[in-house]
Parts: C-alpha cells; sequence; structure tokens
C-alpha cells in the first residue's frame, strides 16, 4: 500500500539510493547492477534466505538473457552447471517430430532453475559485493512515491519496530501479489489481463529427463510438457480446468495420463518417480501500463505476468532488471534520466511481443484437446507447417528463443 507519511512510531529514517522490493530474479539481479556500480541499494525480502533459495519456479533461460547475465558477472554458476539445449521435439498425431532451432538461429537455450539462480544471485549481491538485504520483513508500505523522496516502512521480525528507508527511486520487483503494484494509485495503470481457460498441473517428479530435449504433447486427451530441470528431476505438465484440486491427481493417474499424451511411435516410456511438487496453475497473462509511477519503477511479475506457455517469465524479469538497473545507474552517477523515462516504453515492446507469441503457441498447444474439430485441424495445419516451410519454421524459432 501506499501513504503520504511512514508510521509515527518508526524509528529515525535511514537512507539507501534505491529500495529494492523483492528479492527474486529481478530484484536480485537489479540489486546486484548497482551494486557493481558502488550505488548503495537495500533489498527487502518477506520470505526467508532459506525460501528463496529452495522455491522451484522457472528453469528456461534465453541465450540474450545469460549473456546479459554474463556481461554483468552473475553468469558463472550458470555457464558452468547449466544445461544447454539446441532443439525441441513435437509429438503429435503419433509422431515424433524434431526441431533444431539452434541450426535456424545460431542461438541455444539454458535449462538452469530459478532457484539455482536466485541462489548464485543472493550470494553475489549479499556476501560478495556486500549489498544490504533484509529477511522475513512484514507489512511493507510505500511512501511519497510521486515525490523526489519516496520512502518504504516496514516491521523489522526481530525487534518488531517499524523501519523507514528513504531513497531517490523504489524498484517494486516483488510479484503480482506484492505491495508495489497495489500501490499505483487507483485509475492511474491500465491492467489489461488475458485468461486461457485451462489449467496445468505443474509437476516435478523425482525421475531423470526421459528425453535429452524439451518435449510438447498435443493430444486429444490435453496438452502435456516435459522439461528437464536436472540429472535427477523432471518438470512435467499436464493440462487440466482451471481450479482443479491437485488432490484429483493421484500419482498413478498423473503418469498414466503422461505416458498416454507424451507416447508417440519409437518413442521410450516415460521414466516414472515420486512427484515432489503437484499444484494447479490457471493459465493467464495481465500487463501494467505504464510500469512506472513517480519514483516508483515495477520489474518482473510485479509489471507483468506471462503464463508459462512459452517460458518467458524469468526471461522477462531480466530484461526489466537489465534495463531498470542501467537506467537507475546513469540517473544516479549523472543525473540523466533518460534511461528512467523510457523504461516502461522499451520494456513493454518485449512484453508485448512475448504475450503475442503465447497466445499463438498456446493454441498450438491447446487446439488439438478444445473439443471443436476446426480448432484442433488448423491446429494440426500449424504444426505441420512448422516442419514443412523453412520461413514458418525460422520465424517460430526467432519467437521461441527471443530477440537479443
Amino acid at each position: 500500500m501506499t501513504s503520504t507519511s511512514p508510521h509515527h512510531n518508526s524509528l529515525a529514517p535511514q537512507h539507501f539510493p534505491v529500495v529494492i522490493v523483492g528479492a527474486g530474479p529481478a530484484g536480485l539481479t537489479l540489486g546486484n547492477i548497482l551494486r557493481a556500480a558502488s550505488v548503495d541499494c537495500l533489498v527487502l525480502e518477506t520470505e526467508s534466505r532459506a525460501f528463496i533459495e529452495q522455491r522451484p519456479r522457472a528453469g528456461v533461460l534465453e541465450e540474450w538473457a545469460v549473456r546479459g547475465l554474463e556481461q554483468r558477472g552473475l553468469a558463472e554458476n550458470l555457464l558452468a552447471r547449466g544445461q544447454v539445449h539446441h532443439e525441441c521435439e513435437f509429438r503429435f498425431a503419433g509422431e515424433r517430430h524434431r526441431f533444431e532451432y539452434a541450426s535456424l538461429t545460431g542461438q541455444h537455450h539454458f535449462i538452469y532453475p530459478q532457484q539455482f539462480l536466485v541462489t548464485d544471485l543472493v550470494r553475489e549481491y549479499a556476501d560478495v559485493r556486500g549489498g544490504a538485504i533484509r529477511f522475513g520483513v512484514r507489512d511493507v508500505e510505500l511512501h511519497d512515491l510521486d515525490s523526489e523522496r519516496p520512502s518504504v516502512s516496514y516491521t523489522d521480525p526481530g525487534s518488531g519496530l517499524r523501519q523507514v528507508v528513504r531513497a531517490d527511486a523504489v524498484a517494486g520487483c516483488d510479484g503480482a501479489r506484492g505491495v508495489s503494484r497495489a500501490a499505483l494509485p487507483p485509475g492511474y495503470a491500465r491492467i489489461s489481463r488475458y485468461d486461457y481457460g485451462i489449467g496445468w498441473l505443474a509437476l516435478l517428479a523425482e525421475a531423470p529427463p526421459s528425453n535429452d530435449c524439451v518435449v510438447f504433447g498435443m493430444h486429444p486427451r490435453g496438452f502435456a510438457g516435459h522439461m528437464a530441470r536436472s540429472p535427477e528431476v523432471t518438470r512435467y505438465y499436464l493440462e487440466c480446468p482451471p481450479g482443479d484440486d491437485p488432490e484429483n491427481w493421484s500419482q498413478d493417474r498423473v503418469w498414466a495420463e503422461l505416458q498416454e499424451r507424451l507416447g508417440a511411435a519409437g518413442a521410450p516410456r516415460l521414466t516414472e518417480g515420486r512427484l515432489i511438487e503437484k499444484r494447479v496453475l490457471d493459465m493467464h497473462s495481465y500487463v501494467v501500463e505504464p510500469m512506472s509511477y513517480g519514483r516508483l519503477f515495477l520489474a518482473g511479475d510485479a509489471a507483468h505476468l506471462t503464463a508459462p506457455i512459452a517460458a518467458k517469465g524469468m526471461n522477462l524479469a531480466l530484461h526489466d532488471a537489465f534495463l531498470l538497473g542501467d537506467a537507475l545507474v546513469t540517473f544516479l552517477t549523472k543525473g540523466d534520466s533518460t534511461g528512467l523515462d523510457g523504461y516502461s516504453r522499451t520494456s513493454l515492446a518485449r512484453v508485448w511481443d512475448y504475450q503475442e507469441f503465447s497466445q499463438w503457441l498456446s493454441e498450438v498447444y491447446h487446439g488439438v484437446s478444445s473439443g471443436d474439430p476446426h480448432r484442433a485441424g488448423t491446429t494440426q495445419a500449424r504444426l505441420r507447417r512448422l516442419f514443412a516451410s523453412p520461413a514458418a519454421a525460422r520465424a517460430f524459432a526467432e519467437s521461441y528463443l527471443g530477440r537479443a
């Protein structure tokens, strides 16, 4: 929430040039960029360090995003431990179709679970670069965002006292349910939302990957996906009704559906294992325009959510952090606000590009299972065109990999 003044029972205000709310990929990357430029900042996180370092989320990184991390000294472990993928596989109509996108574009994907990246980033920020971070904070509030001296207040988990931090800028990187987006004045921003009308059962299995690349299964019973996370753990998705209860999906039912939907001529059976995560994601997206208000700048899921259909979310968060970090450094060290003034516009260009591709890909994934013979037929036509037309294949590969 936002207000015009902090609580009266707070301690004397501290000052940091930038306060970052949220220690996810966007917030921690931004903090590292600022610290590398000798700009002091404070990261506030409601969860514990152990929690954010273990929370499983995304795992697909586009090459441009990895190179951006590498340029900023943030990719050493990623480059050493991440898997490199050059192709993916589509399974439909009982057949396997390999899609070699690297040969079309010269680019590839990296597979590196988000919790590994967060662990790397928080270590670099807090332990190596000496960045200030507070975990387990409560009741975060944003104040005077439309002034040149905004502030953030929060309850310290140790003392129970209110703390006030004054800043030159506040970065809201606390996700869809955080306080940053809620701090925008009513009617100020346009929040556009798109509901896909489907759910995905998101699964993590203690089982080695059953294929050497990502697999997309388009089946009349519903979409299924296979994504490696590590040599011992595999991410799976199953299309399901939105709002479905994960408890409706026993281990036996899950594996039976995965075997059926990902089955194809010549494909080996999936290697089964214990399910260690099972949750239903209702597929939806939203975009906040503009992504800034006064001295508040939103980044990552606080500003836009892209359904995991095209694995774009973590990449967009990093793109925001690169843009915002460079803009804040220029503003705070040189007094040049050009980058900040154009931050929202520049970021949204990529956001909408990825939103459009996710909607297109959703039709490819889900048209066969829609129950509509016309949609199923057009979906099959799109899939066949990917493997018959070099131009269509190249266009898909460029969107799938993201533009540099």
